[in-house]
């Protein structure tokens, strides 16, 4: 049984003071919440104060983003040490990070296995293009995606199927984030289930395959979270604009209980 997890990914949105404001909103209804896991990834800069917010809670937090590598001259990035003294989580490979700033599939692959490295859960997005969608290379993309960025997992530990917890496999077709085009919920149940999932397999196995939680990302809101969360291999979400608002958050992660 997968536990549903959802997780908020803020963006490049939030002072620490305004930080402080909405996490002070969200704690009493996320808290009432059980049988859910939940997760707020807000950006850098508001990690310290976001975490002692979080302290005595069941709420996890997650980074947006680190580099591979353990120290050294690289202005501007964060080590994986860095995010796991405060994370639990981090979100690899997103959409974004691809489109914006040219990562590839071995640059996420690289911070995968760093995150696996320093006990942290990469929550590793994968998603087509509109374009890829239109020319029928869903299939294709993610596939490939979930191959090369899952490649090769023996830095620090190798992921085995008691272990499929350590890993969480983000679906977002990028023509669905932050467009209000969302993807149908049996279609995206459906690359999850048809793509997914075989992708997994092929890189550890059938039954990790099973294990391994798979969260939807595009456009998920409180008036349609339940419909996703209805289908059997969408274990959760990673949620973005709709993470902003305290009543529309606690909504989606209301929804995701079993």
């Amino acid at each position: 049984m997968r536990k549903p997890f959802v997780a908020g990914n803020w963006k490049m949105f939030k002072t620490v003071s305004e930080a402080r404001h909405l996490v002070s909103e969200l704690v009493p209804g996320l808290g009432a919440i059980s049988d859910v896991e939940k997760a707020l990834c807000p950006p850098y800069t508001t990690l310290l104060a976001v975490a002692a917010l979080l302290e005595g809670t069941d709420i996890g937090l997650g980074a947006q983003n680190m580099y591979w590598e353990q120290s050294g001259a690289f202005t501007g990035e964060i080590a994986p040490a860095m995010v796991a003294e405060l994370c639990q989580f981090v979100i690899l490979g997103h959409s974004e990070r691809r489109a914006y700033f040219g990562e590839t599939d071995e640059t996420v692959n690289r911070k995968v296995r760093a995150a696996l490295a320093h006990d942290l859960t990469p929550i590793v997005c994968v998603g087509e293009t509109l374009a890829e969608n239109e020319a029928g290379r869903t299939a294709e993309v993610v596939s490939r995606q979930v191959q090369e960025g899952l490649a090769d997992l023996t830095d620090g530990r190798e992921l085995q199927e008691e272990s499929a917890a350590s890993l969480v496999i983000a679906y977002e077709p990028v023509w669905a984030i932050g467009t209000g085009k969302a993807a149908t919920s049996e279609g995206a149940n459906a690359v999850i289930a048809d793509v997914v999932r075989p992708a997994l397999a092929g890189v550890f196995s059938q039954s990790f395959a099973q294990a391994v939680r798979v969260l939807y990302g595009g456009s998920v809101k409180g008036d349609n979270a339940a419909e996703y969360f209805s289908q059997p291999d969408i274990d959760g979400a990673l949620v973005g604009g709709a993470s902003l608002n305290a009543v529309n958050f606690t909504q989606i992660v209301q929804a995701a209980v079993p």
